[in-house]
């Protein structure tokens, strides 16, 4: 059974940074496009940044320049390396997996990891 397990959240003032890490299991990791989503409560679930199986990142744009998304095929884990972090930033942040027309793991599902952002 394809799982994820996101840790690496906590409270932290603005301007501060955390690292959030995916460990995945149960899929054929190295071939698999990583992403890292979030949500808050209510709203919808927002794509954060993607990396593909041989490195190839996306960002979404609120995350460019301030967010770093690697992965270690070695270790099936994903990261997220967040730094000057906002208070809009606070959110459940979720793992996903996916494969050219399968979704292995979908997005904003789990357990997900809780960021908070204190002005």
């Amino acid at each position: 059974e394809a799982q994820v397990v996101e840790s690496g959240g906590g409270s932290v003032q603005a301007g501060g940074s955390l690292r959030l890490s995916c460990t995945a299991s149960g899929f054929s990791f190295p071939y698999s496009t990583m992403g890292w989503y979030r949500r808050v409560p209510g709203d919808e679930c927002n794509l954060v940044s993607s990396i593909t199986g041989d490195g190839a990142t996306h960002y979404a744009s609120f995350a460019k320049g301030r967010f770093t998304i690697s992965r270690d095929n070695a270790k099936n884990m994903v990261y997220l390396e967040m730094n000057s972090l906002k208070p809009e930033d606070t959110a459940k942040y979720y793992c996903a997996s996916a494969r050219p027309g399968i979704i292995i793991v979908p997005p904003c599902t789990g357990q997900g990891t809780q960021v908070t952002v204190s002005a």
